[in-house]
């Protein structure tokens, strides 16, 4: 009976990463062969609307400046554009910062918040409450946009059925160490090849959580985002689909980041990402696979996508479940032969499917040089797949205990 599991469990591992791996093969043969889908920047420019800018900050005094300068140096029209930066319980100078600016610009309206829930999602509701206008754009306050970036991503709200746009994250410490260039070609192959190969094929593009933006109704609709969630951006995608609004991505909307220049920076980051993903995998997939608003094809992608983050625990429990039945001696030398065999076909182009996307991006973007360290992408796996099931278990434990995890926000290294 326990050989009889262990070898269904395992024959399912090896089938879910299949799908997957053909999931990235169709994504990279479409951003290299496929139409590209062109954004709303090639689109007539009408009167633009009035917007608002949000800019969650926690102890953000290092980077705050930054991030209001490329904000209000934009070519938005200024009559048209209210920045409100939002000081979610910061404990350092980034409330002098931000009076600096309001007490200079009238476009800036800072608030604050002081009540005992902390994290984005509580942070944008209350912000949102104050907001009058239909177009809401959200920047971390590490990111540093490019002048034309507002008009870039409003543009998409032209067509009525957008309900939210994301442009692409581009990280802007690249050269500190080996982590922030390998970072930097993971962000490549996830924005230039990955995201832009779903809007391509009509899929399901994410929305990022910042350097993007929604109407203000779509919120309304489904009530605001979950103060209790981790990740917002995947919570508020899921909703948007089962609203029946679409995601828009510019690729050219470029938009510049701080990316983590430590390893255990970089740990609790992915550790939070897999637990907010996760939750909401946990609250939406059955509710996605089965929405009569999306083709089939949508559909399973969607689950795809949501799934992602349960994908590195699956896999080292069909290892586990192959470890056993070795040590049990009930995996035969034919049955090994073939093992073996898959497992380096998979590790070659499933398990590490990023590469060639990566490698795609690469080439596309002109940075070939950077091909060189591709191999290092495979040393990364294993310090990625612990991160991301650390917080896939401490995503099981929230919904066993209905415990709300607590925001810990990304150490910035920037002066």
């Amino acid at each position: 009976m326990v050989v009889a599991i262990l070898g269904g469990w395992l024959v399912f591992v090896v089938l879910v990463m299949t799908i997957y791996t053909a999931r990235h093969f169709v994504f990279t043969f479409s951003r290299i062969y496929g139409k590209q889908r062109v954004s709303f920047n090639d689109a007539y420019e009408s009167s633009l609307p009035p917007i608002t800018v949000l800019i969650p900050m926690h102890n953000e005094g290092s980077v705050a400046a930054a991030c209001l300068d490329a904000i209000l140096a934009s070519d938005y029209p200024s009559g048209h554009l209210e920045v409100v930066p939002i000081d979610d319980h910061s404990e350092d100078d980034t409330a002098e910062v931000l009076a600096r600016y309001a007490a200079h610009d009238s476009r800036v309206r800072p608030i604050t918040i002081s009540g005992k829930l902390r994290g984005k999602s509580n942070a944008l509701n209350l912000a949102l409450e104050e907001v009058d206008t239909e177009i809401v754009l959200v920047f971390d306050a590490d990111y540093t946009p490019g002048r034309g970036l507002l008009r870039a991503l409003v543009m998409a709200f032209i067509d009525p059925e957008v309900g939210a746009v994301m442009g692409r994250v581009v990280p802007r410490n690249t050269e500190a160490n080996l982590l922030t260039r390998l970072l930097s070609m993971e962000r490549s192959g996830g924005y230039q090849v990955d995201q832009q190969a779903r809007y391509n094929l009509d899929l399901l593009p994410q929305y990022g959580g910042t350097v993007g933006g929604f109407r203000r109704r779509l919120l309304d609709e489904i009530g605001g985002f979950d103060p209790a969630a981790l990740a917002e951006d995947t919570e508020l995608t899921a909703s948007i689909y089962k609203h029946g609004w679409k995601i828009v991505y510019d690729n050219r909307a470029e938009c510049y980041e701080e990316v983590p220049q430590t390893w255990s920076s970089r740990f609790k980051q992915l550790r939070r990402w897999s637990r907010g993903h996760n939750r909401v995998m946990l609250r939406h997939v059955i509710t996605l696979m089965r929405a009569r608003e999306l083709v089939l094809l949508a559909r399973i992608d969607a689950s795809l996508l949501l799934l992602c983050y349960l994908v590195p625990p699956l896999l080292i429990s069909g290892w586990l479940a192959a470890l056993a039945l070795f040590l049990m001696g009930r995996l035969p030398f034919a049955g090994g032969v073939v093992l073996a065999f898959c497992v380096v076909l998979y590790n070659s182009f499933g398990n590490f499917a990023p590469v060639y996307q990566v490698a795609t991006a690469e080439i596309l973007d002109g940075s070939t040089s950077r091909l060189l360290l591709l191999p290092y992408l495979f040393y990364m796996f294993p310090f990625n797949s612990w991160a991301i099931s650390v917080g896939f278990m401490d995503a099981v434990g929230d919904a066993i205990k209905r415990r709300r995890g607590d925001w810990e926000k990304t150490a910035r290294v920037a002066s």
